[in-house]
């Protein structure tokens, strides 16, 4: 959703590095390119005037002249407004003193509460709660009969004693479900309730009163982020109507230009709180302004892929994989496939590799990137015995041609798997060696490093040919200034009278 902002502003900063003092009409001209590629991206417009002055005014400040690097202490600001008009700090749900808590979803039509209903009942589930969906939306056509699916799909309760379609009380069915929460020990109750194709006073006074009737501990607005300045105009109406403490935004995942997630905030007070990013039940998590502005400014995101990462691999799995990782031949054609569906479990490779730094430069090579090849690559190790693949070794030219057939390949692209195969092996057995850097167990330069040293030349002068030969071991403990030379000498042997051949 923002490529198009990102991409605006990495041209800006590109610009600004090669300078090492910014001048005023540096700072003009910068701030001129922040201004237009906020508006391009259909932020509100006292939104950009207010972000605007606070960048140029901290840009004139000393923080920037007298700065190192001028440049990247302007990025570094506006990364900080960023973060700043986004929300702050990471806001989290409000739950209440005495279970049930209540959360009351409000938004247009079309917004997608119903589906953010499930999503986050399946947020709530992986947090440990007990969480109930409640079907409020009685009036949209199979609205209930899609809540009751979406409950299901995220294997939670639903309560909904009402068929819809125009049929029953929204008001009194929220304020049922709160007992229904209470007898059944459910710790998180969720009212979907319904929506409109635009703002109208009965809209309004039915969410109205559901609230007055359930006291929701979090009313959440759900605004969809493809709408553009229609979010800020719609979320305004609703805080004047209903009021609301928190946003939530959907349809991240849209190629819309992204401005109402950073209008919305600013124009109503009230923090972003959860962002839905793709069409399945797992798209969903907590907002972090931070990480959103890191991936605004392609500075990555790589906390949130670390938790991906942590949702999806075992722990102990994960320890006796890296164990046959650094064993090299440990390492097999089956282990390759489990580690490979794990990384396809934590979502589309391109949205992974775009949470790393600098991806936003490679946006074109990243659209190239396609799941089906993991899923071709799957179907090649599938159509091998246990044994090719315990042992890629023995899979030959039949072989290869039988697993072509099986797989639905080609047999070059059996045979580039298997060499790179056996090029990932031969990496991680060297990793596992050390490669050869300073400090990594088993390297060259170490074992060199710990090489006994040679004993000192002797020289060919004869006079001291009768020394005996110097030893490299070192001295112990008590035995004088001769070290453990005293042991080799005749007893009685007198050092001070001893003469070199030829001394008188």
């Amino acid at each position: 959703m923002f490529e198009t902002l990102s991409d605006r502003l990495t041209s800006v900063f590109s610009s600004l590095r090669a300078k090492g003092r910014l001048s005023d009409a540096d700072i003009d001209a910068t701030c001129r390119e922040i201004r237009i590629a906020l508006l391009e991206a259909d932020v509100a417009l006292p939104v950009v005037k207010d972000f605007v002055a606070h960048v140029k005014e901290r840009a004139r400040g000393v923080e920037v002249s007298q700065a190192l690097n001028p440049a990247q202490q302007v990025v570094k600001i506006v990364n900080d407004e960023l973060i700043d008009i986004l929300g702050g700090e990471t806001r989290r749900l409000r739950y209440a003193k005495t279970p049930p808590t209540v959360l009351m979803l409000a938004g247009l039509q079309g917004s997608g509460k119903t589906t953010l209903a499930g999503k986050l009942a399946r947020w709530l589930r992986e947090q440990g709660h007990v969480p109930l969906l409640v079907a409020c939306d009685l009036q949209r056509p199979n609205a209930v009969q899609q809540l009751s699916v979406m409950a299901e799909r995220a294997e939670v309760a639903v309560f909904a004693p009402e068929p819809g379609n125009g049929v029953g009380d929204p008001v009194e069915v929220a304020r049922r479900s709160v007992e229904h929460a209470k007898r059944q020990q459910h710790d998180v109750v969720i009212i979907d309730t319904a929506g409109r194709l635009g703002i109208d006073q009965e809209l309004m006074r039915q969410a109205a009163d559901i609230r007055d009737a359930v006291s929701p501990d979090e009313v959440l607005f759900v605004v969809d982020a493809m709408i553009g300045q229609d979010a800020v105009t719609t979320a305004q109406a609703f805080m004047t109507g209903v009021g609301f403490d928190g946003v939530v935004l959907t349809k991240l995942d849209g190629d819309a230009r992204g401005g109402a997630a950073l209008s919305v905030r600013h124009v109503t007070g009230r923090p972003i709180m959860f962002a839905s990013t793709g069409e399945k039940l797992e798209d969903f998590d907590a907002f972090h302004p931070d990480r959103m502005a890191g991936r605004i400014l392609d500075m990555g995101d790589i906390l949130t892929l670390i938790e991906q990462a942590q949702k999806t691999f075992d722990e102990a799995e994960a320890a006796k994989m890296a164990s046959k990782m650094a064993s090299g031949d440990g390492f097999t054609l089956d282990d390759f496939l489990d580690q490979m569906m794990m990384v396809r479990k934590m979502g589309p490779i391109k949205n992974l590799l775009g949470m790393m730094p600098g991806m936003g430069q490679m946006r074109d090579q990243l659209n190239q990137v396609d799941d089906k090849d993991l899923d071709r690559i799957a179907a090649i190790i599938r159509s091998m015995t246990p044994g090719e693949r315990a042992e890629p070794k023995i899979i030959k030219g039949s072989r290869r041609e039988r697993i072509a057939r099986g797989s639905g390949v080609t047999v070059t692209e059996v045979n580039n798997l298997v060499i790179r195969f056996f090029e990932a092996q031969k990496m991680m057995k060297r990793m596992s060696q050390g490669m050869g850097i300073p400090g990594m167990p088993g390297g060259r330069r170490q074992q060199k490093a710990i090489k006994p040293k040679k004993g000192r030349r002797v020289s060919g002068d004869p006079r001291k040919a009768g020394l005996p030969k110097p030893v490299a071991e070192t001295p112990k403990p008590g035995t004088g200034a001769l070290g453990n030379l005293g042991q080799q000498l005749p007893p009685g042997f007198d050092p001070s009278k001893f003469k070199f051949p030829g001394q008188k």
